[in-house]
């Protein structure tokens, strides 16, 4: 086998085990359930967004290992897969503070604020209040 592998050029793999796709099927599904689960019930809104992404990652690390095979490679194609999830990470981190920012100019506030360029092109101050009139003895 290894001459006839020298001789075509192709390098022999190692043989492994499959893995069992049905329990990686069930496990998914129950993954979604969840999901469906922490979506129907009232959490507040962060905790949702914080478990369904929570529940995403794990889906998406299953899919990874299990029906793209990087569960049997060697760990040099690890560093490949994880280096766009870090960039990824790394880049979402950063504009979190832009996204909050503008995530809270959505409700309404107490204090009113106006703007004079929405009032007109010349916003007039309003007129100085006189002092009343003195009184003359």
């Amino acid at each position: 086998m290894t001459t006839q592998a020298a001789v075509s050029g192709h390098e022999v793999h190692e043989e492994h085990a499959e893995p069992n796709y049905i329990a990686v099927f069930i496990y998914l599904s129950v993954l979604t359930g969840i999901e469906l689960g922490v979506y129907a019930i009232g959490l507040p809104q962060f905790a949702k967004v914080g478990l369904l992404i929570a529940l995403a990652w794990a889906k998406a690390v299953l899919v990874a290992m299990y029906f793209m095979h990087l569960a049997m490679e060697r760990r040099g194609l690890w560093v490949i897969a994880i280096t766009p999830v870090l960039l990824l990470t790394f880049l979402c981190l950063m504009l979190l503070p832009d996204l909050t920012t503008r995530m809270w100019t959505k409700f309404d506030h107490k204090i009113k604020v106006t703007n004079p360029a929405e009032m007109g092109a010349n916003p007039v101050a309003p007129p100085p209040e006189q002092a009343p009139p003195a009184a003359n003895n």
